[in-house]
């Protein structure tokens, strides 16, 4: 009798378990957009920096992003004032779309270059001059970063990375840098 008992136990608890099924998220079924907005970006360098992402799987999506400058009285020589960045990520966990990611980014970005003429006059007064052009360029790039999503469907990611400009002059920015904090939705 015991046996019988012991063998009843042994099937109904190899039954229970193999019946249970992988616990699904609201936030991974039928939900391939993402909108994020770039808190670090808005509060620390005054860029209004949005994006969007489709999902195309578990392990990849493609996005773009647009950023536009708040600020055009900064002391610095160069700084970005608009950029358009199509990415590329890879995702490498076991859950849909989120954790640790690699992208692949483009970016069509414009900035202002100031070109300073020194010169002393006969009295040896020393004088500057700044003649401020835009500059556009493209650059590629990689970054690195996490993705975490809530039950709810809402987003928190944190990257970072850095691209090359393509072509250029000596007096061209050679390096792009693309990072930040996002807060988003998935629907």
């Amino acid at each position: 009798m015991k046996k019988t008992i012991l063998f009843l136990l042994l099937v109904t608890t190899s039954f229970i378990f193999s019946q249970e099924k992988e616990e699904k998220y609201p936030q991974d079924i039928d939900k391939k957009y993402e909108v994020k907005l770039n808190v670090l970006n808005l509060i620390g360098f005054e860029f209004l920096d949005a994006s969007y992402e489709y999902l195309i799987n578990e392990e990849s999506s493609f996005g773009i992003g647009a950023l536009v400058s708040f600020n055009n009285d900064r002391d610095i020589d160069e700084y970005r004032t608009f950029s358009l960045t199509p990415y590329y990520r890879r995702y490498f966990s076991n859950r849909y779309a989120r954790g640790f990611f690699v992208e692949g980014f483009g970016m069509l970005h414009s900035y202002k270059n100031n070109n300073y003429d020194y010169y002393y006059d006969s009295y040896g007064n020393y004088y500057d001059y700044s003649n401020q052009e835009s500059v556009t360029q493209f650059a590629v790039g990689i970054s690195v970063g996490g993705k975490f999503v809530s039950k709810k469907g809402f987003t928190t990611e944190v990257y970072f990375g850095v691209g090359r400009n393509l072509g250029g002059d000596n007096t061209s920015l050679e390096a792009v840098g693309r990072g930040g904090i996002s807060f988003g939705y998935r629907f």
